[in-house]
């Protein structure tokens, strides 16, 4: 990941990113459970992402992806995160613990997540940094505030 441009001294930049490592954590464990014959395990690992999954994404396009929609950047490349997080949902919607290609379809979903937090990490977010006016940082605080990051507010134990 990035660490030189600078958009992590933007605290909702630097808060988007630490959900994506969160996020890509989260599918190391749903892989390890899997790799250990752990079906529910990995089952409810990827509950826990699906949920923080959940709420990353709505931070991400009622925040930063409208404040650049709206201040006219990027639109073409907000439109296909938005619908590469669309394709997520569906591909979550489809999956089967109990069927045969469960492991297969979750490990394509997992790259195609990794490359999608890469753009995002490389693209939109040091982009919203230099593009974005007051109005725009408002809407992305505004988001913030109506979905909480999940950091710290629960255990990676989906047990608990």
């Amino acid at each position: 990941m990035c660490e030189y441009c600078g958009c992590r001294g933007n605290d909702a930049i630097a808060e988007l990113m630490d959900e994506h490592d969160a996020l890509l954590g989260e599918a190391h464990q749903v892989r390890r459970s899997m790799a250990a014959g752990d079906r529910e395990g990995a089952s409810e690992h990827l509950r826990l992402l699906v949920r923080h999954l959940d709420t990353h994404v709505r931070r991400e396009e009622q925040g930063i992806f409208t404040a650049l929609r709206d201040a006219n950047e990027y639109v073409e490349e907000v439109e296909l995160l938005e619908k590469e997080h669309a394709a997520f949902d569906s591909a979550i919607a489809g999956l089967d613990p109990a069927g045969p290609d469960f492991e297969r379809a979750v490990s394509t979903l997992f790259v195609e997540l990794d490359e999608h937090i890469e753009r995002e990490n490389l693209g939109v977010f040091p982009a919203s940094v230099v593009t974005l006016g007051a109005r725009g940082w408002d809407r992305v605080e505004q988001a913030r505030t109506e979905h909480p990051t999940f950091l710290d507010q629960e255990s990676p134990d989906p047990s608990r």
